[in-house]
């Protein structure tokens, strides 16, 4: 029996015995960007049990109880975690759909530190107060009111509920939609952060749907997860392995698909890169625009998108130019081209990659099905 799925009268004695780690892993991919993931393990309690990841799941438990006493998600306090467990808890009395607990959550990390914060004189903005900064003078309430962390919460999400579409934003789009702070892109930063509080309160809630508030089973393909990923070729299966003891320089996973099958944003971001990467073995450029070889070296056609965090995904061997543009700002779930076999390749497929550090080094990578896995977005 996971913790995931396991319930605990004392909800306190769960905490002690999760160890969560935060680990820095790296990797690489065929044209060379760099990652760092960070990943929750479980460990030893102090009687030697030991006990799987708390939030491996997906929401099995999920009936948080600002009550209950919880341990730091470094480098937030326990206390700043019990904050955060007041917004999901009033978010699933509201049912509000688990997306939007990670917009809450993150929006109070940028505004407040995730405290609730009185008046702090000089220092104060206007006449903001409370875990989101809301201000008495524009509606949001009375002082007191607003200083009450559930009435703030509540506030909070009914506003996102005016929202169109508010599920399928960028995080950072769906929380200035509601803020309207002077930092709109300030929110993003947070959002890995506020997925592993999510995560460790409900027991992984943000790995599920981002539209569904019935917890318990992951998203599925094509969905878009709580913590706004998606597969970026959803339903079809991996052919070939991150790393593999035959191809150690194979820095992503490929992905078996027809000709002319849509790619998609594994998440929202921004284009970094769209080229033509394809060549001979004896350097001479080579045309993406036919099929490539496993005699032809390079990606082919491919795209990069920046994240959120620093993250960066890899789409290579596009049948054909790809549909987005440097600079461009797209959605998770947009599609960005099409299946092909452009540059080093036997074979249609897509090469999807996820790196980590945004230096474009090539000092290391992730595989990408754990990570997908931990993002609520699993490939194949």
């Amino acid at each position: 029996m996971t913790l995931g799925a396991q319930r605990f009268d004392k909800p306190v004695r769960r905490w002690k015995r999760l160890l969560i780690g935060l680990v820095s892993v790296v990797a690489v991919c065929c044209i060379g960007v760099v990652f760092t993931f960070v990943q929750v393990f479980s460990g030893d309690d102090d009687d030697g049990n030991n006990y799987e990841a708390y939030w491996a799941g997906c929401g099995n438990d999920v009936e948080v109880d600002p009550d209950d006493e919880f341990p730091p998600v470094p480098p937030y306090s326990s206390e700043q975690v019990q904050n955060a467990a007041i917004i999901v808890s009033v978010g699933q009395e509201m049912d509000i759909p688990a997306r939007g607990w990670v917009v809450a959550v993150a929006t109070a990390m940028q505004e407040s530190r995730i405290t609730n914060l009185g008046h702090l004189g000089d220092d104060n903005d206007h006449d903001s107060l409370g875990l989101f900064q809301q201000r008495p003078s524009t509606g949001w309430g009375t002082p007191e009111e607003i200083m009450d962390p559930v009435y703030a919460s509540t506030k909070f999400y009914e506003k996102l509920q005016t929202i169109d579409g508010w599920e399928a934003l960028p995080l950072t789009e769906a929380a200035q939609a509601v803020q309207r702070s002077a930092f709109p892109g300030a929110y993003a930063k947070h959002e890995t952060k506020a997925g592993e509080i999510v995560n460790v309160l409900t027991g992984g809630g943000g790995r599920v749907s981002g539209v569904s508030v019935n917890l318990g089973e992951c998203a599925g393909p094509g969905d878009i997860s709580a913590l706004g990923w998606t597969s970026p070729v959803p339903g079809e299966p991996v052919s070939s392995s991150f790393r593999t003891m035959t191809r150690p320089d194979h820095h992503g996973v490929d992905i078996m698909a027809d000709p002319g099958t849509p790619i998609y944003a594994a998440a929202s971001g921004r284009v970094i890169k769209v080229l033509c990467n394809a060549y001979t073995g004896a350097g001479d450029p080579y045309s993406c625009d036919v099929d490539g070889s496993p005699a032809i070296l390079g990606c082919g056609w491919y795209v990069d998108i920046q994240h959120a965090a620093g993250y960066i995904t890899r789409y290579c061997h596009m049948k054909e130019e790809p549909y987005v543009k440097p600079g461009q700002y797209v959605k998770a779930g947009e599609q960005i081209g099409i299946v092909g076999s452009s540059g080093n390749s036997s074979g249609p497929h897509l090469h999807y990659e996820v790196h980590v550090n945004d230096d474009g080094s090539a000092s290391g990578a992730v595989d990408p099905i754990p990570f997908m896995e931990q993002v609520g977005a699993e490939l194949g």
